[in-house]
């Protein structure tokens, strides 16, 4: 009896040092699980990142091959004009003092 108690001991102790052993395997898996879900998100960020960038390249290359594109770009890089062209400067308006009278009191106040 004492022998059969002590092989069923040994039994559940093996079988408990398997199930620690395959919880750990799992808990590992779950863990590169959730590593791999990260990683195709952020590279799908990535690629959606990529692909709006291509278009605008796509879209400058595309204005770049026609000639009011090219000039655009020469000017805007350079700062060149055409000849015959001449700079045109912008002002703003000039600041007008108000021309409101003083009131009848701050005359005398000014007058002292």
């Amino acid at each position: 009896m004492r022998a059969k108690q002590w092989r069923q001991g040994v039994l559940i102790g093996i079988l408990l040092l398997v199930a620690f052993w395959l919880l750990s395997l799992i808990w590992g898996l779950v863990g590169k699980a959730q590593i791999a879900v990260t990683q195709a998100n952020d590279a799908k960020w990535q690629y959606e990142t990529l692909e709006e960038r291509k278009a605008m390249l796509q879209a400058n290359v595309a204005s770049l091959q026609t000639e009011r594109g090219k000039d655009a770009a020469i000017r805007t890089a350079f700062g060149v004009a055409r000849p015959g062209e001449e700079v045109i400067v912008v002002v703003p308006p000039e600041q007008k003092a108000p021309t409101t009278t003083p009131p009848w009191w701050q005359k005398i106040f000014d007058w002292f």
